[in-house]
This record gives C-alpha cells, sequence and structure tokens, in this order.
C-alpha cells in the first residue's frame, strides 16, 4: 500500500481515497510573471513522479495545477514592460509549458487560471462574510478573520498567540487583528479589476486556491501538493478560509517537496540566486535535470551542483548503455498500469514498487534500476528472452519515473557540443579503422581510437562489430 508523509500529521500514512479507485490530487502551480527556475522545476517533476505512480497502480487520477495569472507582481512586471499583465502572463505560460515538455512533464487534468475563477472566488468570499469569517474593510479590501478558525496553525504548529507576539506580520490599519489575511483587495488605477459586492478589485492570492480545487475536485479532496515554502502562511490559510467555509475537511493529506538550495542557501527569484530551467537546459538535456531532481528524496532540500548534474548525466548514459541494441517493444510498455507481467522480471518490478510507495523513495526506486542495468550487462546475447525481459523491466520502470522514453542510439550519439565530429566523420573512421585492422594496420587503428577519444567519442567492439558513444 502507498505510504504517505502527510505533513498535517507529521508522520507516513498509508494512502486511502475518498472514492475507491480514483483520486483528486491539486498542486499549486506557478504565479507567471517570470521565468521558471530550478525550483519550479522541482515541483513540477515531483508531482508528476506522483501522478504516473497513481496511474501506475491503477486509479484514475483527476490532477489539478493551478495558474497564478493575476497579482502585484504580475502587475508591476507588465507595467515595466509595458504591456498589458494579460499579454506578460501569456507569454511566461507558453514559456512554462516548453520547460515543462522538456522536463518530460505530463499535462495535468486540469490547468485552471485565477482569472477565470473569479466568481467563484466572489461567491466563497461573501459566504465567509456571511457567516462571520470575513469582513469588509472601509477601504473595500476583504480580510479573513484568522481568530475565527480555532484550529488555524494546525498544519504548520503554529499557534496564533505565538505568531502574534513573534512574527512580522503586514500591519495594515484597516485589520481587525494583525494576522488577519486579505480575500479581495480593491482596485487601484490601471490594475485589473472585476466587479464585487464590495466594489471592483482582484483576489488575494489564497483564495484563489481554494476556489480552483473545490470547483474542479469538490469540497473535499486526497491529497494537495506544493513546495515547502507554501506551508506556511498560503497552506494555512487554505485550509482555514476552505474549512470555515464547509464544515469539513479540505484535503486529506498534504505533501511538500524541500526547496532547491545553491551553496546551501534557499533559491529564489527575491534572494536573485535563482538559475532558470532554460539556463540549465543550455547544459544539460531534460532527462539529465529530472534524473538530478529524483535522486533526492522529495521532501529533502536539494542542492544544485554541476558534480550532482553530471552524475545524473552518467547514470542516464549508464542506463541508456545496457539498453544498446536491445530488441524492446515500447509500445507494449506504455500503459504501466496494464502492461503484460509476463515481459517483465517481478523481482525488480516488486522493489521497485515497494521504494515508491515508501512516500515516493525515487533514489531507492533508481537504486533498483541501477541493478537492472547490471544484470543487463552481464547478459552477452542481446535477443535472449532474459535479456529482453530486463530490458523491458528497465524501460517500463524508467517510465515511470519518466525517463529512458529514448532511442538509446541517438542519447549515446547525441550530438555532442557542435565542436566535436559529426556522426558522419565518426562513421568514416570507424570505417577507416576496420580497413586497417584488416591490414593489420593496428597503429593507425589505435591512432584512429585515440584521436577519437581525445574528441569524446568512445568506441566499443563487440561481436564483431564497432559501436561508438560520446563519452
Amino acid at each position: 500500500m502507498l505510504q504517505i508523509h502527510n505533513t498535517l500529521n507529521r508522520r507516513k500514512e498509508p494512502f486511502e481515497p475518498l472514492k475507491a479507485g480514483h483520486v483528486g490530487l491539486y498542486v499549486c502551480g506557478v504565479t507567471v510573471y517570470d521565468e521558471c527556475h530550478v525550483g519550479h522545476g522541482r515541483v513540477m517533476i515531483v508531482y508528476d513522479v506522483l501522478y504516473r505512480h497513481l496511474q501506475a497502480k491503477g486509479y484514475t487520477v483527476n490532477y489539478v495545477r493551478n495558474i497564478t495569472d493575476v497579482d502585484d507582481k504580475i502587475i508591476k512586471r507588465a507595467a515595466e514592460n509595458g504591456v498589458s499583465p494579460t499579454e506578460l502572463s501569456q507569454r511566461y505560460i507558453d514559456e512554462m509549458h516548453a520547460d515543462e515538455r522538456a522536463l518530460n512533464v505530463l499535462p495535468p487534468t486540469h490547468e485552471p487560471r485565477a482569472t477565470e475563477s473569479i466568481k467563484s472566488m466572489v461567491r466563497i468570499i461573501g459566504q465567509l462574510i456571511d457567516s462571520g469569517h470575513a469582513y469588509a474593510a472601509e477601504n473595500g479590501d476583504v480580510f479573513y478573520s484568522v481568530k475565527s478558525f480555532a484550529e488555524y496553525g494546525k498544519l504548520s504548529g503554529r499557534k496564533i498567540d505565538e505568531l502574534r507576539a513573534g512574527e512580522r506580520v503586514a500591519v495594515d490599519e484597516y485589520k481587525r487583528d494583525p494576522l488577519d489575511f486579505v480575500l479581495w483587495k480593491a482596485s487601484k488605477p490601471d490594475e485589473p479589476s472585476w466587479e464585487s459586492p464590495w466594489g471592483d478589485g482582484r483576489p488575494g492570492w489564497h483564495i484563489e486556491c481554494s476556489a480552483m480545487s473545490m470547483d474542479l475536485l469538490g469540497e473535499e479532496f486526497d491529497i494537495h501538493g506544493g513546495g515547502s515554502d507554501l506551508q506556511f502562511p498560503h497552506h494555512e490559510n487554505e485550509i482555514a478560509q476552505s474549512e470555515a467555509l464547509t464544515g469539513g475537511r479540505f484535503a486529506r493529506y498534504w505533501m511538500h517537496n524541500g526547496l532547491v538550495r545553491i551553496d546551501e542557501e534557499k533559491m529564489s527569484k527575491s534572494l536573485n540566486n535563482f538559475l532558470t530551467i532554460r539556463d540549465v537546459l543550455a547544459q544539460y538535456s531534460g532527462e539529465e535535470i529530472r534524473t538530478f531532481i529524483i535522486g533526492s528524496h522529495y521532501r529533502s532540500p536539494l542542492n544544485y551542483t554541476s558534480e550532482a548534474l553530471l552524475a545524473a548525466r552518467t547514470a542516464l548514459r549508464r542506463f541508456y548503455t545496457a539498453l544498446r541494441g536491445r530488441p524492446v517493444s515500447r509500445d507494449a510498455l506504455k500503459d504501466a498500469a496494464t502492461v503484460d507481467s509476463s515481459l517483465l522480471e517481478a523481482d525488480y518490478v516488486e522493489r521497485f514498487g515497494a521504494a515508491m510507495d515508501d512516500d515516493l523513495n525515487t533514489p531507492e526506486a533508481l537504486a533498483v534500476l541501477h541493478e537492472l542495468a547490471n544484470a543487463l550487462n552481464k547478459e552477452a546475447q542481446s535477443d535472449s528472452e532474459r535479456s529482453i525481459r530486463l530490458a523491458s523491466t528497465l524501460v517500463c520502470l524508467g517510465g515511470r519515473l519518466g525517463i529512458l522514453d529514448k532511442d538509446p542510439e541517438l542519447v549515446l550519439q547525441g550530438q555532442g557540443d557542435g565542436d566535436g565530429p559529426t556522426a558522419e566523420q565518426i562513421d568514416a573512421l570507424i570505417d577507416e579503422r576496420r580497413k586497417a585492422r584488416e591490414a593489420r594496420d593496428f597503429a593507425r587503428s589505435d591512432q584512429i581510437r585515440d584521436e577519437l577519444a581525445a574528441q569524446g567519442v568512445v568506441l566499443e567492439d563487440a561481436g564483431g562489430k564497432t559501436t561508438w558513444r560520446r563519452d
């Protein structure tokens, strides 16, 4: 059974969905005012792996990941660029989708935008006012009354009295309590706004996710995910306003991934120490970045280093080298939930599944893939029954992590860095080397091998054939 570390209860718990065979999953998405950084990439990949694993276990998953497309930062950046907030947000939505494709992130079932859910937010805010959990201020803002919700702080473990005493909170003369947070912001000149009973304005950030999740998943759903930096106050506020509205539970399981760090400091746009996904894609493939990210447990901090990315590159090339020349039917392995078990090696499948069921232990799952590669490398006959089963298992399990879906030859031969020899030049030299060996000109044969090695091309002789890969 799948075990999930539930932040709400601070322990791993058996996962039991509200409806048998179905999972409602909501993940806080990106505020689209700039290019996505590696921290965003980690969120995308972590919950994509969860999505794939749930599907592999046979669940029908309704995966909702929102987009915040109206926000102070979007409005400010749009003004700086001389474009409308809508134009700016669409530009970065398009770039985000391109990043996701590069990282092999599956599209969610739904990707609602905040601006498409304003009516739901206005309705919820009105209900919270009517029930005494929110109030309209004289300036047109609407605030949530934190003291009206007795369980405030249950996700983060923080107490209201301690927050008042020790936390720095925004000072606003229109708030009844410094901890109260905004649900609706009165409009300012030249800003996007919508009509409401309290005057024209736009929603606060926290109310967006409550509205969009309940619209698409219902008042109670299974899993809510996001980065650990959202645990407080964003997710805490989501719980307060949602459960005050319905009188019941909001999300049953809360998952939070650790942050990406550079030089042991949180990667953040506000700290100006972030690397965009595009920055990293200029040096590493999306599959290498993905392997780097799943190489650490999702709840742990992830320190960005070139050494770690190079290690991910090495691991991937090792997997693809083991798969090289093995006749695998990839079409038969596409649907992990229904793949014919006779095509796979059961022991590896079982241990991989056990690792993933243990709160998405992707490092342990990757260790199983390394064992598979070892076993494959010991199989000299590429088309033997066991060799094909091992290779099929490696491809199938790799697919559950979103990797190993490419032709090994294309990966291993690649395009190089632009300075090395082309595939045609390499093939010509290999042919020249073959002729030199036939003529017993071993000096020339060795010279060609050494020349190619100096340019990052490794020759491998086996079974009377010579293959090559870029190192």
